[in-house]
């Protein structure tokens, strides 16, 4: 009886592994589209998160492939590109966003690892300098505390770099609205307001702020996910089964998209929990075309 058991445990276990193996190497691709008054054209976005180095193919060629398939008009990147260790090499990177770079335009906002780099210079040398150098190398401004407004589309970008303490581990520090108004200032009421926040625990806030879409990342799902049930495990602040792990979720009339990310770093596995690639289309309601169409005449 006692090997028999033996047996089945270590087959769940060689289960679990070859599980493992495939989401750690794999991504899927999640679409979503939202209609709104305030959008003037369609427009199509695919968004990227917390790829952390990772290579899917040689030199990332399947991702690529899949970004060139989808056929968007721009990229937003939520964040954590590389990896913030030492001399950590973030060439697959830097590959990456110049193959993107000479194809579309790029909205850049940065995550945890890509801060750490400007604000421990004494422990990352020169690296957040080099990372600037190879971005604006290719055009790429990233979006901090700043917002870009995308005139054609009728839509207002915001890229949120929360101060160091929100990342904070077994607590979440109050932030407020009247902290997004000192940094980023109030949103345009005249544009569909589009969030880039690394960050997904304060999404109640950023709903308050007056963000329509919030684009957020950081939890990697969770690490691993419980089948059946869909819930990540545990966030980079190590609590057990977040509320935000990924998916959509909404706050009265603003949407988060919560992507689990591409890669992974101080826990380098991903179970059940595929990477995610997001594509989403902005689409005019009927109302806005029909004013539009107006205009035109007028």
């Amino acid at each position: 009886m006692g090997e028999y058991l033996l047996a089945i445990v270590l087959l769940f276990f060689i289960g679990l592994l070859w599980v493992a193996l495939y989401d750690s190497n794999r991504f899927v691709v999640r679409s979503f589209s939202v209609q709104d008054e305030k959008i003037k054209s369609s427009c199509r976005a695919v968004v990227l998160s917390d790829l952390h180095n990772k290579c899917y193919g040689k030199e990332n060629s399947l991702l690529l492939e899949e970004i060139q398939n989808q056929n968007p008009d721009f990229i937003l990147i939520t964040g954590d590109m590389l990896v913030a260790k030492p001399g950590k090499d973030f060439s697959v990177a830097v590959h990456l966003l110049e193959q993107l770079a000479g194809r579309y335009p790029i909205y850049y906002e940065n995550g945890n690892h890509e801060q750490r780099l400007k604000l421990y210079p004494q422990t990352y040398g020169n690296m957040e300098e080099q990372y600037a150098k190879a971005l604006e190398t290719m055009g790429i401004c990233p979006l901090v505390n700043q917002n870009l407004v995308l005139e054609e589309y009728g839509i207002a970008l915001y890229g949120l770099e929360m101060d160091r303490k929100f990342y904070k581990r077994f607590s979440k520090p109050v932030m407020d609205v009247a902290y997004l108004d000192t940094v980023l200032g109030k949103p345009k009421e005249e544009y569909y307001a589009v969030l880039l926040a690394h960050h997904p625990d304060y999404f109640k806030t950023y709903a308050a702020w007056g963000a329509k879409l919030c684009f957020s990342g950081h939890v990697h799902g969770g690490v691993a996910r419980i089948p059946l049930w869909g819930k990540g495990v545990i966030s980079p602040s190590l609590r057990i089964f977040p509320k935000y792990d990924g998916g959509i979720f909404r706050e009265n009339d603003a949407t988060m998209i919560l992507n689990r990310g591409l890669g992974a770093h101080t826990i380098p596995v991903r179970l059940f929990n595929p990477g995610e690639l997001w594509v989403v289309d902005f689409i005019p309601s009927k109302k806005a075309s029909l004013d539009l169409e107006k205009k035109t005449e007028e």
